[in-house]
Formats: structure tokens, sequence, C-alpha cells
């Protein structure tokens, strides 16, 4: 058995809004260093069913033995409860449609598992069908569908070619009339789509060069400007998904620069860059080795300003943990904290400038001498 690994929170959330982004899996699984794809699957189960406080828990057991899960208090009990319940509606739902594939597989299934524990009789009547459409149903349980039929012709199609045709040429040689779109959602349903030749995805940005990681996480300054570190994180709370480029500075932890934007292209982070003031010599900007920052254009900019730039180690998130835990906070402080899950563009604009405003200004933290980052430059200053 291999050794099982320990994923930190932020890690996990940038990987769920990595995927709802439409990152493709192995993407998220290589620039975030994920080892299984399974994990990920996981997480996005728990993200969806709004699970949220499970992400937190450590690997191995989920729940304490015999207690179930542990919420974090009881409204997110109630939260999860509620959700069973109409998880368990929607199942009697499709059990009662009038399906003439689905339910009678299903019912005969329940019976079969519940017969132990009441009568045949009180089972249908739970299910409100008869008893008599239950026996002929199971008499022709074993009995395939069309649909099932259908399913193992194109299946058996896919195999007899070795997985060398994609959907277009399985349903011209279907033999019967059926529709392009019914063979791709079958295919992609049993995972038999063409294993010839995987599609490439285009990277946004024109690929310059990777620099050395010149600032080895070392998280300390001397002086406003001498370390800045920059990324971009991922806002699925409106209408559409939007980005957030920031520019922190270690020195105070103060944000410096920030665009919100509908694409995370090239543009985009030179938009944030563009906003910084002029720079002592021999500023450093930390970032991770995205495309847009290895982008030509990107590096041409930075090159103009002055500035040495530093990368991250590929899949190492740490590597850029100020910034990382910046964004962390912020949805945790505001998003997730409010229940905040989908909203409109406009409301989430507002909530992320706001926060900035709040963070750079109010928020004290510990490392800063309890003290706002914009008052621990103040007082610097002095």
């Amino acid at each position: 058995m291999g050794t099982r690994v320990s994923y930190p929170v932020e890690i996990k959330m940038k990987a769920i809004e990595m995927r709802l982004a439409g990152v493709p899996v192995n993407q998220v699984l290589e620039e975030l260093n994920i080892r299984n794809r399974t994990q990920l699957q996981t997480w996005m189960k728990w993200y969806r069913n709004e699970e949220h406080h499970r992400l937190e828990q450590p690997v191995g057991k989920q729940y304490t033995f015999g207690k179930g899960p542990e919420y974090e208090n009881e409204t997110a009990q109630l939260k999860a409860e509620n959700r069973y319940l109409k998880q368990q509606i929607e199942v009697f739902k499709k059990v009662r449609r009038v399906g003439k594939e689905v339910v009678p597989k299903v019912v005969v299934q329940l019976v079969d598992e519940l017969k132990g524990m009441m009568t045949i009789g009180e089972i249908c009547d739970h299910l409100g069908v008869g008893r008599s459409s239950y026996y002929r149903w199971k008499k022709n349980n074993n009995v395939e569908t069309d649909k099932e039929v259908r399913d193992k012709k194109i299946g058996e199609l896919c195999k007899l070619h070795r997985f060398r045709y994609g959907y277009r040429k399985i349903m011209s040689i279907y033999g019967e009339a059926i529709s392009k779109n019914t063979v791709q959602k079958v295919m992609q349903k049993h995972g038999w789509q063409c294993r010839v030749k995987e599609k490439k995805r285009k990277r946004t940005g024109q690929p310059a060069y990777i620099t050395p990681n010149i600032l080895n996480r070392d998280f300390t300054a001397e002086a406003p400007f001498e370390k800045l570190v920059t990324d971009i994180t991922y806002l699925p709370f409106g209408q559409s998904m939007m980005y957030l480029s920031s520019i922190l500075d270690v020195f105070n932890g103060e944000i410096v620069a920030q665009t919100i934007g509908y694409t995370q292209d090239t543009a985009f982070v030179l938009d944030t860059l563009n906003q910084l003031p002029k720079l002592p010599e021999g500023c450093i900007l930390h970032s991770d080795q995205g495309s847009v920052y290895t982008s030509y254009a990107y590096q041409e900019a930075v090159k103009e300003k002055g500035i040495i730039m530093s990368m991250s180690r590929k899949g190492t998130p740490a590597d850029n943990s100020p910034i990382e835990t910046f964004h962390s906070s912020l949805k945790s402080e505001t998003f997730y904290l409010d229940g905040i899950y989908r909203t409109t563009n406009a409301h989430v604009i507002q909530i992320v400038e706001n926060y900035i405003n709040y963070y750079n200004n109010i928020r004290i933290q510990t490392k800063l001498n309890s003290q706002s980052p914009v008052e621990y430059r103040q007082l610097a200053a002095m």
C-alpha cells in the first residue's frame, strides 16, 4: 500500500476552483502535484454537496466512530440532514416516475433488498406500484431494454476496432438510424472514446522561459517593494467564472495591485503589473510557472520595469505561500463564511474590492505587531 498524502485545504480549494473553471483534470493534477484523480473527484463531490467541513479534516477516518460526520455547527448539520432528505425524495420520484426502462429494475432491486424487513405488498404500497406489476417486472428482469441493447452494440463496435474510431465513425457503421450525439454520450459514459490521438490543449500566452526560484521561500523583507509575490485565483461565485490577479508586498502583506477579469490571459496580468509604482532597484517579483507569467510579453514588461523575476518550482504552491494564503483568506472570510456560493458578478466584484480594502487598512496581523499592513508600512517609514 502506498503512502497516503495529506493535502492542505488551500490546495483542495484551488483544485476545485480550477475544475469549476473548466481546467482539465490532468492539468490540475500536474500543476498542483496531486497524485490521484480519485482524490480530486472526492473533493468535488464534497464541494457540490456543501460538505465543506470535510475538506479541512485530516487524511484517514472522516468520521468519529458511532457519531456520524463532524459538522462545524448545528446549522451545517441541519443543512446536511435536509440535503439527505431531499435526496431520498428524489430517489422515490425516480422510482415512481412512469419510466418503461428504469423503474422496473429499480423496483425489483428495492423489493429484493427490503423484503426481509417488510412484506412485498407493503413495499409495493410505499413505492406506489401494484404487486402484479412487481411480479411481472421481476419475471422480465433479465430481458435487455432497447437502450441496453443499443449501448452493448456500440461497445462491441468500439472494442472490435480497438477504440481507434471516434463517435462519428461508430455512428456510420452502427447499421441503424442513430444520432451522433447519442453515440457520443454513450461512448463518453462508458469511456469508449477514441484512444489513438489525444487532443492537445493550447495554453494561453506564448511561452518564453522559466526563471529560477530566487525567492526560495525567504518571505522576509527589510523595506517595502523589496519582494513581491503574484498569482491568479478563481472566483466561481458569480453568473460567470471570474479571476482575481493580485500582487502582494512581502514586507507587510499589503495588496499593492489587483485586477478582476473574465479571462486569464497575458493582458489580464499585465494590467495588474502596470499598476505598480516606480520600484526600487533589485525588486524581486515571484510567481508560479503559469503560461501568462512565462509569456514573452510579460517577461518583456518585467524587464522594462527593472524587476528581477523569480518562479516557483512546478507543482509546489508552498513556494508562493503568502499570496496563496491571502487568496484563501479572501474566500474563507467572505464567500464561505457567509455561505455565498452563487450571486451576481457585480456582487462578487464588490465583495472582493471591499475585502481587499479591509485587509489592507483594518485587518490586523500578529506578525505585524497586531497592526494592519498599511499601519505597519506607515510606522516603518517614520
